[in-house]
């Protein structure tokens, strides 16, 4: 049912997100370079076995490319179940997959980011805390961290400090992104700098190249976060779209 993505198989496997879609291949590409990295570092990619957005991606928390502290839990990197495979019980059997492991490996606990609403790219925080998580620290700009602990020892787990304002001194738009995400490469660098030149909105690109640069990022959303005149505006990647890029950067009704 389920299959195991890893570096012996990942070139011949698909990763569920874009793999028919032909203008993001580049990004297709690149995150499956930078799955084959992390999994140096741990990472596990475990998906359905269809053409499908069915899978959980997860690691060790001291390893996860998010501005969090937290020691000796698994990180849920991404989670998906979509479509008409919702409410089979998909994702509580890739859940309990993780959590197992987990246990096995003698962590703390399963730990996450997600929106405090329903958020487009990030896991359903409603649904995990159905499951068992909690929150633990959330911040101004709508997000929260989930735990769901093995045990009591809730001990200093929290964002980092450089989430905590939700600003960056740069004006104009100020885009975060990395390969996290295949769809990132080609909206970041394609659709949304053509936005940014149509509308004269002065644009700077930051890309995360590495676990440092990504554990220092003033978003807790190391896919993609949007930071405008200097405030956090959204980690919504649709922004990369005209009709969303003029509602959500220019205001527009």
């Amino acid at each position: 049912m389920f299959i195991d993505i890893n570096k012996e198989n990942i070139d011949n496997e698909h990763i569920c997100c874009a793999f028919s879609d032909k203008k993001c291949s580049e990004g297709y590409n690149l995150k499956k370079a930078w799955l084959k990295n992390e999994f140096e570092n741990g990472y596990k990619f475990y998906r359905l076995n269809e053409r499908a957005k069915v899978f959980i991606e997860y690691g060790p928390s001291e390893k996860a490319w998010l501005p969090i502290e937290a020691e000796e839990f698994i990180n849920i990197n991404c989670f998906w179940v979509s479509g008409k495979y919702k409410n089979s019980g998909y994702g509580k059997k890739l859940l309990e997959k993780v959590e197992v492991e987990a246990r096995e490996q003698g962590k703390k606990g399963l730990i996450t980011v997600c929106g405090k609403k329903k958020n487009n790219y990030m896991s359903d925080g409603k649904w995990l805390m159905k499951q068992g998580f909690q929150i633990v620290d959330e911040l101004d700009t709508g997000f929260v961290l989930l735990v769901k602990m093995f045990g009591n020892n809730k001990n200093n787990i929290k964002f980092s400090d450089s989430v905590r304002n939700g600003k960056v001194e740069d004006k104009g738009l100020v885009i975060y992104y990395s390969n996290r995400c295949p769809f990132t490469e080609y909206y970041v660098n394609e659709e949304l700098t053509k936005l940014s030149e149509k509308n004269k909105i002065d644009l700077k690109i930051l890309k995360l190249n590495n676990l440092e640069e990504a554990r220092k990022c003033p978003s807790p959303a190391t896919i993609f976060s949007a930071f405008y005149e200097g405030k956090f505006l959204t980690n919504d990647m649709s922004i990369c779209l005209e009709k969303n890029f003029k509602k959500i950067v220019l205001g527009e009704k």
